[in-house]
């Protein structure tokens, strides 16, 4: 039974992780800690399998419709695997509660600059883009402030390698808010960059035992299946409606983490 829960959450996580760019990290490993009574640091660890899943299936959709900016993605890459790598060495020196306070806090965050995005789309990426032969056309742009970029991302690793989340929900907007990347190619790009960035951490955790097989191995199955449905779903999917879904999970998540916390429980 608990493999059927374990494998339905990786399929709905892997769905939104896909079509936001985020990995689904960032639901996982709370509900991991607080409904599984999987300790935090190894909820952590168990996510990134999830995230690296992710990143495997959604890549190879969004790279086959070439909405992947690969270029980009591996000069923010250098910075965010190097976050990733340094602050999962530095995770067995937090303990649970100060672990569960920055989750919530960062679960905050996420909500408030998700809903920035969301009520900053614009016009051409509310519409489904254009195809040509079979093939999506984005429109011509160039990346701009790669030192922000650069910043962003080994913050974004450092959450990554603390949290488990793969960085999606600080790289996504400042690559589209900031660096000028339409935000279907912000997306691809995200979603390809999770991957290695978990992956930096994850060899990290695993040596260190914080990774649960058993319950790892029905969440991939689950969030690979889930991945490839949102990648191709992602671009005829109102963009508003996924935004506030997962705004309101990880505003409840947040919310369910505080109480946990201030009663005094631990995961």
């Amino acid at each position: 039974m608990v493999s059927v829960l374990l494998l339905v959450l990786g399929f709905f996580a892997g769905l939104l992780g896909a079509l936001t760019g985020i990995g689904g990290g960032v639901i996982l490993t709370p509900i991991l800690a607080l409904y599984f009574g999987i300790p935090i640091r190894q909820a952590i660890g168990t996510s990134l399998v999830a995230v690296i899943t992710t990143s495997a299936a959604s890549s190879s959709v969004h790279l086959q419709r070439h909405t992947t900016d690969i270029r980009l993605g591996m000069t923010l890459e250098l910075a965010t695997a190097l976050g990733a790598a340094a602050t999962a060495y530095m995770v067995g020196y937090f303990n649970r509660s100060v672990l569960e306070g920055l989750f919530a806090g960062f679960l905050l965050y996420s909500a408030i600059t998700i809903l920035w995005r969301g009520g900053k789309v614009k016009p051409e990426d509310e519409s489904s883009p254009n195809t040509v032969n079979g093939e999506f056309v984005i429109p011509p742009y160039e990346p701009k402030r790669y030192p922000l970029g650069l910043g962003a991302s080994l913050v974004a690793g450092g959450l990554s390698g603390l949290l488990g989340i793969g960085g999606g929900p600080i790289k996504v907007p400042v690559m589209y808010l900031f660096m000028g990347v339409p935000l279907m190619v912000a997306t691809a790009t995200s979603n390809f960059m999770i991957g290695v960035t978990a992956a930096a951490s994850a060899i990290v955790y695993y040596r260190r035992g914080d990774i649960l097989v058993q319950y790892a191995a029905p969440l991939a199955v689950g969030v690979f299946l889930g991945s490839l449905l949102g990648a191709r779903l992602a671009p005829r999917i109102h963009a508003r409606h996924v935004v506030f879904l997962l705004v309101a999970i990880m505003l409840y998540l947040a919310g369910h983490l505080l109480v946990h916390l201030a009663t005094g429980g631990t995961a």
